[in-house]
């Protein structure tokens, strides 16, 4: 008999039914006391392992190739940075009708959260587009929003978003920066092992955003904060969600073509300009919101699920372009429209 297999069509990333059934364990399961604690302790120990592996995999000869193409970059931070966070504020609107001040707080968040790394890369290799570019603008944009993110939410949220202040700040570059650029200055030495066993080690970062996850709803639970969130609010969000998403999809891709950039560089920057960070938004929010960070991130979670489903049918979509000439595609060169196999795909 032919056995059954799921249709390709259907954009079901495994790691999305991970991150449902740690959220379904914390609601069973939740971290209490001194499991809690221990808890916190590995999830932060374990961000900070994750960031030093971004730092360590990024190649310096790479990131400073890419400021060549500062045009683009400046367009995916602009994008992140700028478009998204006018979107959020202007998201005030649906308060209280469509959504609560709590789901709004971890909304607006959301927007101020940098872009992501492997998926913006995944996607753009699947949709045949500038790959150096999309690897240079998610690591610009990461680290960028170490510090863009703590003082946007300080401008936008203030002592209502969790209480922002230079210590939260301080905490945010420790358990983040700190550790990317260690990762960069032992790059040379460890590079070489990190490439050799990718695999293993993008089991790892996978393992850390899930243990994040577990501890911040369990605290959530353990709280009650879950008893404000009705089912028919939760929908309200998710409509405003795949609004958002929709726009900055549109946005990304109709506003490079009109700022004169060709196909393999709009696909850069609509996969790295559309997307928001798990991985960076999770420990920012553990910081700046403290106790109420599982309501303040569930709208960050439910857009990850949503921009990697879009994203992986317009990808394949994107794939079937026809090819465009060198003359049609002025700033882009053919070095940088990677073809072939897509790179390793660690969804962020």
């Amino acid at each position: 008999m032919t056995r059954l297999r799921r249709p390709s069509w259907i954009p079901i990333d495994p790691y999305i039914v991970l991150l449902l059934g740690t959220v379904g364990l914390a609601a069973l399961l939740p971290a209490r006391g001194t499991a809690a604690d221990v808890a916190s302790g590995a999830s932060t120990a374990a961000i900070a392992f994750l960031f030093f592996l971004y730092g360590a995999r990024l190649s310096t000869r790479e990131a400073l190739d890419g400021l060549r193409h500062w045009r683009l970059h400046v367009t995916v931070l602009v994008c992140t940075f700028v478009l998204f966070p006018v979107f959020g504020l202007a998201a005030r609107a649906l308060v209280p009708t469509l959504l609560t001040h709590p789901l709004y707080q971890g909304l607006l968040f959301l927007t101020l959260v940098p872009s992501t790394i492997q998926s913006s890369i995944a996607f753009t290799s699947i949709a045949r587009g500038n790959v150096p570019a999309a690897i240079c603008a998610g690591s610009f944009s990461s680290l960028a929003g170490m510090l863009i993110t703590p003082l946007l939410a300080a401008a936008f949220l203030g002592s209502s978003g969790g209480g922002f202040s230079a210590d939260s700040l301080l905490k945010i570059v420790i358990q983040l920066l700190v550790p990317f650029l260690a990762g960069q200055l032992l790059r040379r030495w460890v590079g070489g092992f990190i490439v050799r066993h990718k695999k293993v080690l993008g089991l790892v970062d996978r393992g850390s955003i899930l243990l994040v996850v577990y501890t911040a709803f369990s605290e959530g639970m353990t709280r009650g904060i879950w008893h404000q969130v009705s089912p028919a609010r939760l929908g309200g969000l998710l409509v405003v969600e795949a609004a958002l998403l929709a726009l900055m999809l549109l946005l990304t891709w109709y506003g490079g073509k009109a700022l004169g950039f060709g196909r393999a560089d709009r696909i850069a920057i609509q996969f790295a300009g559309s997307k928001k960070s798990l991985a960076s938004g999770l420990p920012m929010a553990g910081v700046l919101f403290g106790a109420h960070a599982s309501l303040a991130v569930l709208p960050l979670m439910l857009f990850h699920q949503m921009q990697l489903m879009v994203c992986a049918v317009l990808a394949k979509r994107r794939a079937r372009d026809p090819e465009e000439t060198p003359d049609a595609a002025p700033g882009t060169s053919a070095a940088h429209v990677v073809q072939g196999q897509p790179q390793d795909r660690v969804l962020r």
